[in-house]
């Protein structure tokens, strides 16, 4: 039985996929486009055919990543957004540390680069539209404004998970540990701050 070699839109995502994994595991120094066509079983040029430069295959990198990111913030009927948000972080530390670890890479790397930049923060505004709009549903006042700190947070706790200290906890303590602080700083975001 051979393989079935994807193509069109599949294969474009093939490639940011096995791109991805390269920057999780070797860093921005092992990818290129012949390490990606390798590690993404494609004949040699593949990647390059489909992203000329390497630009072109950092900015797929984060369009997948980002791509994977909004499928996880949509809510089921039977979930809340509490935990929704709760579960988004517990899942993705666990079912995907490669890509966070990529997208930490990418960051980096992205303050080096303007045009790279520009894709970190068109993606990280469309995130936290979408949490906003889970934080409207939950009735906390000004939900756009709010997004922004609990976006930080979040992404602290998924940093620590995959490169800190958090990385040595249990799954449940781990778990235990997000549910709290979600828990928390949503209750917090619900009643609002008093002004001063």
């Amino acid at each position: 039985m051979t393989k079935k070699v994807p193509v069109g839109v599949e294969r474009r995502d093939a490639i940011a996929d096995a791109a991805i994994r390269l920057v999780a595991t070797r860093g921005l120094r092992g990818l290129t486009h012949r390490a990606v066509d390798g590690e993404a079983g494609l004949p040699p040029g593949s990647t390059s055919y489909y992203l000329r430069t390497r630009s072109a295959l950092l900015t797929a990198c984060l369009d997948r990543l980002l791509a994977r990111d909004l499928e996880t913030a949509t809510p089921t009927q039977d979930q809340s957004p509490t935990e929704l948000v709760a579960a988004m972080v517990v899942g993705l530390a666990a079912e995907r540390p490669d890509g966070l670890i990529a997208r930490y890479e990418l960051s980096l790397e992205a303050s080096r680069q303007p045009e790279l930049r520009a894709a970190i923060d068109a993606g990280g505004r469309q995130l936290r539209e979408r949490l906003g709009q889970l934080l409207a549903g939950l009735g906390v006042p000004d939900p756009e404004r709010a997004a922004w700190p609990l976006a930080a947070m979040l992404d602290g706790l998924l940093y620590d998970r995959v490169a800190g200290t958090g990385s040595t906890l249990s799954e449940a303590d781990y778990e235990d540990g997000v549910r709290r602080a979600v828990g928390a700083v949503l209750d917090g975001l619900i009643r609002g701050v008093p002004s001063e």
